[in-house]
């Protein structure tokens, strides 16, 4: 694990039924998340759903942030595959502890 991801602070919803973000079509993720090459998600595939929902949870600033690119349905059903430094993915399920289980695609939080 880098010393970045170790240090940095993660911002977490309050609820997830707060998230309710896109399932559909194509986004595009603001600078202050997705700062590399203009990357468009697609969300009909699958790679790129994750790849969006991977970001946003590493770099969000704010609850809004997640809010707006986060569905909490589509969250559990990829939490498991999604691949997260260890301090959120931590956080995510001591906030959520139903994201832990492995029926976290039906689990309420």
């Amino acid at each position: 694990m880098s010393r970045y991801a170790a240090a940095k602070p993660y911002v977490l919803p309050e609820s997830l039924d707060e998230l309710g973000g896109p399932t559909a079509g194509r986004v595009t993720l603001p600078r202050h998340i997705d700062w590399g090459p203009r990357y468009v998600y697609d969300l009909a595939d699958e790679a790129d759903f994750r790849l969006m929902y991977e970001r946003v949870i590493r770099e969000a600033q704010t609850r809004e942030d997640l809010e707006a690119y986060l569905d909490a349905v589509y969250l559990r059903k990829m939490w498991h595959d999604l691949f997260l430094p260890l301090p959120v993915k931590t956080a995510w399920e001591a906030r959520f502890p139903a994201l832990r289980e492995p029926g976290a695609t039906t689990a309420a939080a």
